[in-house]
């Protein structure tokens, strides 16, 4: 039996989702994510880098990421930020860096 996606897996889809209803659709370039400890919670740091093209509905987005809610089963988006963003005349490529905890009462 399947336990479904992981976070990682969630978190890219559901970073991807909001992007394409903020009418800047993404691309995920590369993912990485580290399991994560402190006294109180578990969970795991990642590292998502995302393409697309320049757009002021890119830039309205990639602002707000740090207050966005994420809806992921089983989990909370404690942080999110972006880290490092890069524009050219072709696209944009940002760093997504995010803290998820393991949501204990799910």
């Amino acid at each position: 039996m399947s336990r479904g996606p992981d976070v990682a897996t969630m978190l890219e889809r559901a970073l991807a989702a909001q992007a394409r209803n903020a009418g800047c659709p993404v691309t995920i370039v590369e993912s990485d994510w580290t399991r994560w400890a402190s006294a109180t919670f578990t969970g795991a740091r990642h590292n998502i880098v995302l393409s697309a093209p320049p757009s002021p509905a890119l830039d309205t987005w990639l602002a707000a990421l740090p207050e966005a809610e994420f809806a992921l089963r089983g989990h909370l988006v404690a942080d999110a930020l972006v880290a490092t963003c890069r524009r050219s005349q072709d696209g944009v490529t940002a760093t997504i860096e995010a803290l998820t905890v393991e949501d204990r009462a799910f």
